[in-house]
């Protein structure tokens, strides 16, 4: 049992943390910032490109199950928020090469936390899963 899970803990009130303020327009930061990172494709890519930069063909084959199509668009949309970094070398063929930018290195702290937790509370989760299925399929 971790310390936020023990009765008596205190744990962030999220709807206090800045993050969740909407904005007025429909929207929040981490609204915002889950629409870009939030999908698995866009996670692996950033977790792949957080110790150097790879080429396309190497991205590529470091993340199973992904297509060429899937890891341009992914590749193409962290580069518009400022995550990724495109280099295109002037060989022939052209060599490109993708590296997180310092605002997608950044994200790494983050990430790595939920990385932690869920490592901490998968197995209490896939308990209450079981718990809950078993419960349902009586009731």
């Amino acid at each position: 049992m971790n310390a936020a899970s023990r009765p008596g803990s205190p744990v962030p009130l999220l709807h206090t943390n800045p993050g969740f303020e909407w904005d007025g327009v429909g929207s929040c930061p981490v609204r915002e910032v889950l629409d870009i990172v939030g999908d698995t494709w866009s996670l692996l890519v950033i977790i792949n490109l957080q110790p150097r930069p790879l080429r396309f063909n190497a991205l590529k084959r470091s993340i199973e199950g992904i297509s060429q199509r899937m890891l341009t668009v992914t590749l193409r949309s962290l580069e518009r928020d400022g995550l990724v970094r495109r280099t295109v070398r002037p060989t022939m063929p052209p060599e490109v090469e993708y590296a997180l930018t310092e605002l997608g290195q950044s994200i790494a702290v983050p990430i790595g936390a939920l990385g932690t937790w869920a490592s901490q509370n998968r197995d209490l989760m896939r308990n209450a899963r079981k718990r809950f299925d078993t419960t349902s399929e009586i009731g």
